[in-house]
């Protein structure tokens, strides 16, 4: 880790502090802006695997109040209190949408810490391709805060799409999202 060491958090002082905060539901992270605190060893995996220090956090309620004090500043991502802010990596993106409904004309994702999030104007969907030519599809959970859609949620999704000028896309929420041009399907 690199930082403050005489002021470095740890793991169980985060934990605490999205315990209290998350009693009234998610903190106001976007309101929290305290000093940086350097780099602490968590990693969340492009399938949505939370580790610490090398190994899976495997108690699923902890991943959750970690989630909930996640905070995107420009291309990082940091778990904050409002006290302390620390780096982490994050492989993808910090969610992964594990499903959907969709009905009346909205498509509701749930993530894989349980949040659940209609796509619309606020959280927008994006399809990405990949490095190996795969679509990469995410659709945006919180401030900035994105989830990769899984494949299986993603397929699904295509039986949905329509096409509008030109382009294949979903709707929801009253808005289009534009996946592909529509010819590169024909």
């Amino acid at each position: 880790m690199t930082g403050h060491k005489d002021v470095m958090p740890s793991a169980t002082s985060l934990l605490g502090a999205a315990r209290q905060a998350g009693r009234r539901g998610l903190p106001p992270v976007h309101l929290w802006n305290p000093p940086y605190c350097g780099e602490i060893d968590i990693v969340i995996k492009r399938d949505g695997t939370w580790f610490h220090d090398g190994t899976p956090i495997g108690r699923m309620g902890l991943v959750k109040l970690f989630s909930s004090i996640l905070k995107k500043e420009g291309d990082r991502i940091y778990l904050v209190t409002p006290v302390e802010k620390v780096g982490i990596q994050v492989e993808d993106a910090p969610f992964v949408a594990v499903d959907f409904e969709a009905a009346d004309g909205a498509i509701t994702f749930e993530t894989n810490v349980g949040d659940h999030v209609t796509a619309g104007p606020d959280h927008p969907i994006r399809v990405d391709l990949a490095q190996d030519g795969e679509p990469a599809p995410y659709v945006e959970v919180r401030a900035g805060l994105e989830a990769l859609i899984d494949r299986k949620s993603f397929y699904r999704l295509v039986e949905l799409g329509e096409e509008q000028e030109g382009m294949f896309g979903l709707r929801s929420g009253g808005t289009f999202f534009p996946m592909i041009e529509a010819a590169a399907l024909h």
